[in-house]
């Protein structure tokens, strides 16, 4: 049974349990105090009269209660569905996407509606029904949230956090967390502590998660300047925009921790720290159900696999085609040349680790780029050719499906000259995050589904893909490893 359908007693024993399937999935406020936790909170437990179950924390807020102090909702990790087969469940987590991703403090309904090309009443209708919130009550939870991460995590000035967190000015800050709060933000910092000077921001996810599996996949595929994989952590260059400034540091994640994953940032970082942490879930994918998943590949399958995403869609499409029909360690070496030729090297000021010194080339340098320029690092003049048709038409490729169905996605993609459909399909696993992406005419794939008999048929490929549906995607690394 799905968490949001657990009746209160059900619920009520996945509180006493502890049971960590549900982070994330079911909140509780308790009336006595008015505070509300996650299911693995430590605290007392309360009595069963006084407990009243929530599937988000918007919804815990808008009835009123305060986020716990000791197991911090705000790090909880997030419910993903993983179905496209209703309609109106789809366009509201699309819905909920395009706010999470939000960074504009004067974004509405209306844009909103106009980015799913639906009506505002619609999106208010299904996004009710489907989160319990109204769309805004959702996005002012979220900022809420972060800003409270912030000021227990971080040493930023409230006023940077507030616009951090997306808020337009400190004034509406500060009234919307004393509203929503009953506390000053400083009083916050005050009971906190004090933080620690801008160290690490800390991210939950579900355990068990298959971290050596992670870095494996991760570390023969960084790319030199840009890309640094260690023992139990990764640290890496970015460049991305936030309320329309862009912003250019560096970053470390590292799991010094069980079930939590620790964000350092570079200065020049904090202040997109609301755009960033969306993405970083994402690339670490750490709102999985490993459960659910394992129950997916069956037998042989890691516990807590995960599939690694991007910080940059643009980024890894380029990666993609340069690992077009090459090894990983080939794809790898050209990547590091084009990033030497066209990308921009971090401020000194940044003081970038060892090996991460350079930013990944922007879409407008490649689009500037002629053939010669690329081919001349040892790419094939087709892939140069492609290369450039893919920046010149990144601004529209990049957003105008972003949170659309994977089929338009794959469309999109395959209209730029030299993206297949191979291609295609490894940018929907890990570019859009798609749980259930299987490339079409995978050698390595084939070979695996074909077992000791002989190669199979494209169809029987396919339809030998469809046991692992809904986390085909999963199954594709699953095979890859063992293979």
């Amino acid at each position: 049974m799905s968490p949001e359908n657990l009746p209160p007693d059900a619920a009520y024993a996945a509180l006493q349990a502890h049971d960590a399937r549900f982070d994330g999935r079911l909140y509780v406020g308790v009336t006595s105090t008015g505070i509300y936790c996650r299911p693995v909170c430590r605290v007392r437990l309360p009595r069963r009269e006084n407990c009243r179950f929530f599937s988000t924390a918007a919804q815990a807020e808008a009835e009123r209660f305060r986020p716990c102090m000791k197991c911090r909702p705000e790090l909880a990790p997030r419910a993903l569905p993983w179905t496209t087969m209703d309609a109106s469940r789809t366009l509201a987590a699309q819905a909920a996407a395009w706010l999470d991703a939000c960074d504009d403090a004067e974004a509405s309904v209306e844009d909103l509606a106009r980015h799913l090309g639906i009506t505002s009443r619609h999106l208010r209708r299904i996004f009710q029904a489907e989160h319990g919130v109204a769309p805004l009550q959702y996005l002012q939870t979220r900022r809420l949230l972060l800003a409270k991460a912030l000021l227990t995590d971080s040493t930023l000035p409230v006023q940077e956090v507030a616009f951090a967190a997306g808020f337009a000015s400190l004034r509406r800050f500060n009234a919307a967390f004393v509203e929503h709060y009953r506390l000053q933000p400083t009083a916050l910092r005050r009971e906190g502590g004090g933080a620690a000077p801008l160290s690490k921001l800390r991210l939950s996810y579900r355990q068990p998660y298959d971290v050596a599996g992670v870095l494996a996949f991760l570390a023969p595929r960084a790319v030199a300047g840009v890309e640094a994989v260690a023992a139990g952590d990764v640290t890496r260059s970015l460049a991305l925009v936030h309320a329309g400034v862009r912003h250019a540091g560096w970053l470390r994640v590292g799991f010094d921790k069980a079930g939590e994953v620790g964000v350092e940032l570079s200065p020049a970082l904090w202040p997109a720290v609301g755009s960033l942490l969306p993405l970083v879930r994402r690339w670490l994918d750490l709102d999985a159900d490993p459960e659910a998943i394992a129950h997916a590949l069956g037998e042989g399958g890691v516990p807590g696999q995960r599939l690694p995403g991007c910080l940059d869609r643009f980024e890894l499409t380029v990666r993609a085609v340069l690992g077009q029909q090459v090894t990983v360690a080939a794809a790898r070496t050209l990547a590091g040349r084009f990033v030497e030729r066209f990308g921009e090297a971090l401020p000194e000021s940044e003081q970038a680790p060892e090996g991460c010194g350079r930013l990944f080339p922007a879409p407008e340098r490649i689009a500037a780029a002629t053939r010669d320029d690329i081919a001349s690092l040892g790419i094939i003049g087709r892939r140069a050719d492609s290369l450039v048709a893919l920046a010149q038409a990144w601004p529209a490729l990049a957003f105008a499906r972003r949170e659309g169905t994977p089929e338009a996605a794959a469309e999109e993609l395959t209209a730029v000259p030299g993206i297949g459909p191979w291609t295609a399909g490894y940018m929907l696993m890990r570019g859009w995050s798609w749980p259930d992406a299987f490339p079409p005419g995978d050698v390595i794939l084939r070979k695996a589904l074909s077992g000791d008999g002989p190669p199979i048929s494209p169809k029987a490929y396919l339809e030998a893909a469809e046991r692992y549906r809904p986390f085909r995607s999963y199954a594709v690394l699953h095979l890859w490893r063992k293979s």
